[in-house]
C-alpha cells in the first residue's frame, strides 16, 4: 500500500543526460555540474531546460509545479535583487498573484 502512495516522479536526471548525449553534446560541460547534484529541484530542472533549449517560453504553463523549497529559493532570489513582484513574475515567467499568494503563505 504505502508503495502505491509514493508520487512516481520522472528520472530528469536521466532525460537530460540523454538529451545532451544525442542532441546537444557541446552543451554537456554547461549541464554537467547541475546534472551531477545528488537531487534535481525544480528550480534546477527550469535552469538546465533554459541552458539546454535556450530562453523560450514554455508553451504549457499550467503543467509547472513548485515544491515549497522551490518556492522558498524564488522568495529569497526576490529578496536578495531587490525585486518587486511583477519583476519577479516576468523572470521567472509566473504570474504576480501567483507569487503573492506564495508570499502569504510562505512568509510571516
Amino acid at each position: 500500500m504505502d508503495q502505491q502512495a509514493q508520487i512516481k516522479t520522472p528520472n530528469y536526471k536521466r532525460i537530460y543526460s540523454d538529451i545532451l548525449e544525442k542532441k546537444y553534446p557541446e552543451k554537456k560541460e554547461v549541464c554537467n555540474y547541475i546534472i551531477e547534484k545528488e537531487n534535481l529541484s525544480s528550480f534546477d530542472i527550469i535552469s538546465l531546460n533554459e541552458k539546454i533549449f535556450g530562453a523560450n517560453p514554455i508553451q504549457n504553463q499550467k503543467l509547472r509545479s513548485y515544491s515549497q523549497s522551490d518556492i522558498l529559493k524564488i522568495l529569497d532570489f526576490q529578496k536578495k535583487n531587490n525585486l518587486n513582484n511583477s519583476e519577479l513574475a516576468n523572470h521567472f515567467r509566473l504570474s504576480r498573484n501567483t507569487v503573492t499568494k506564495w508570499k502569504k503563505m510562505f512568509l510571516p
